[in-house]
């Protein structure tokens, strides 16, 4: 007589819908405890009388007194917490270098270009050659003009001529789409990690637009791809400070002075992953702007400063013994990578998650720390908080590893692999090329909520949570999609045959 086979749980129950259902009875616990108390005061009114509703009223015995201290117990505690909350700060609109046609760089120029001026090195040629394979970057991507030449002229002044092609060509899209006047901004921050002359790029900014002599003016330097996302919380703190304020950003990495002709591998790796890209984004906490504005700052979160060194050991500005400078970039940057990410999710995740997840997680904690149990550590979804991601485009390995440890599909990380196959690693200014691309496409909704991810030297990762303030249309005449988008989104296979 055959064994009677118990069937399998997973088989006879659909387990997504168990965990939909957990989900909305969690999420909604206080509603479905608030129903039956309103239930019963409804049906205990229902059952009293007028006049026994009557008699009641009666017995309240009401004087000036009484009321008078209740006003002023109201208008006490309104005033407070009108005066304590937050201001409101919003993205009013931001706009992204789009590079000439003149200054692309396709595969076949970079290695042309490796091969003559690395002639005595086959090896390091075969080494970018490698990189630009496997890289996930298009033949579209552009370089600075000094890069062009052979050799390369990497000097002060090249490299200032990329600064104001990238950083003017950013500010004047912004002030014509947003209708600002250069009078009204309040607050100006630039931040280049790489590139710091003297005078600064924030002066040269103020010199060329005629900003006010009493511009609150910022020039951050020397903090890596995520510095953008600095920016945007020191002028959170600043628009705290100073009511009916704009406050301008410009995000940008200068590649000029960093093109490295050396041979040690760490320092060629850049030259294969960094391009030209800029953005210049307003801010402003005026109510007036909260109608037309595109989003709302909900969080900005930075990894703890103690952090800072080994992120540093990964990727800085060195001199190979031949006196070649350039960036160099660690092998240990995924591991450093992936344990920023660790942090930065334990301090975002109390304020995005659902309470289900949050649950789900502390009942994980509990059991690895007080039952000793070696279990998995429990990755929350994010996906229940966010609908858009917008990851530093700063490699086909970051995108990868982020993906697989957050557990995203395909579409998600989609504005991330289209931003570094069209226009590479800018830096600092990735996160908003992706924005753009999930904008170009039409998917940005009202009430969407958009969680920006960079990582780099300086705090190692940091992120900012958006919220859409209406839903965007696709933009028909402007912004650095608008002719390629419809070719949007390709196939980038693992590895491209050069």
């Amino acid at each position: 007589m055959p064994t009677p086979t118990v069937p399998e749980f997973s088989k006879s129950v659909k387990l997504k819908y168990v965990k939909l259902g957990y989900q909305y009875l969690v999420n909604h616990i206080l509603t479905f405890l608030l129903i039956p108390v309103m239930l019963s005061v409804a049906l205990q009114l229902v059952h009293t009388s007028p006049d026994d509703l009557l008699a009641l009223w009666n017995s309240l015995h009401f004087n000036l007194v009484h009321v008078a201290c209740s006003l002023f117990l109201i208008v006490y505690i309104a005033t407070f917490y009108f005066l304590s909350r937050p201001r409101t700060i919003y993205l009013v609109d931001y706009a992204c270098f789009k590079p000439p046609c003149s200054l692309r760089v396709p595969f076949a120029m970079c290695l042309e270009h490796a091969r003559i001026i690395l002639s005595s090195q086959p090896k390091s040629v075969q080494f970018q050659l490698r990189i630009l394979e496997r890289s996930g970057l298009g033949e579209e991507t552009a370089l600075p003009p000094a890069i062009h030449y052979l050799p390369p002229e990497p000097n002060m002044a090249a490299a200032r001529e990329e600064a104001e092609m990238v950083i003017f060509s950013a500010m004047d899209s912004l002030l014509k789409k947003t209708g600002l006047k250069p009078k009204d901004i309040d607050i100006l921050i630039v931040n280049c990690s790489l590139f710091s002359p003297t005078p600064s790029l924030s002066a040269m900014v103020v010199n060329k637009y005629k900003l006010r002599s009493n511009i609150k003016s910022f020039n951050l330097a020397g903090m890596g791809c995520s510095a953008g996302l600095i920016s945007i919380d020191l002028a959170r703190d600043l628009l705290q400070v100073h009511p009916n304020s704009n406050a301008v950003i410009v995000s940008t990495e200068i590649i000029t002075p960093n093109c490295y002709m050396g041979n040690q591998r760490s320092m060629l790796l850049p030259n294969c992953l960094f391009r030209m890209g800029g953005a210049a984004i307003l801010l402003s906490n005026r109510w007036s702007d909260k109608r037309r504005a595109k989003f709302r700052l909900v969080h900005v979160v930075r990894t703890h400063k103690g952090a800072e060194d080994k992120a540093y050991k990964c990727v800085q500005q060195e001199e190979d013994p031949e006196g070649h400078v350039g960036i160099s970039l660690s092998i240990n940057l995924m591991a450093i990578a992936a344990e920023a990410l660790k942090s930065n999710i334990t301090t975002i995740g109390p304020l995005v998650l659902p309470a289900s997840e949050q649950l789900l997680f502390l009942f994980a904690l509990l059991r690895r720390k007080i039952f000793k149990k070696k279990t998995k550590a429990y990755v929350p979804d994010f996906k229940q908080a966010f609908e858009h991601f917008c990851i530093h485009a700063g490699g086909r390995a970051v995108i990868d590893e982020l993906q697989k440890n957050l557990q995203l599909s395909a579409e998600h990380v989609e504005a991330s692999r289209m931003t570094l196959h069209r226009f590479g690693n800018t830096s600092s200014s990735s996160l908003w090329y992706e924005m753009s691309y999930i904008e170009a496409k039409g998917r940005m909704k009202r009430g969407d909520r958009i969680w920006q991810i960079a990582f780099g030297s300086g705090f190692k990762c940091n992120s900012a949570v958006w919220k859409c303030n209406r839903t965007i249309k696709a933009p028909i005449d402007d912004g650095p999609w608008v002719d390629c988008i419809d070719r949007y989104p390709v196939y980038i296979p693992d590895v491209v045959k050069l």
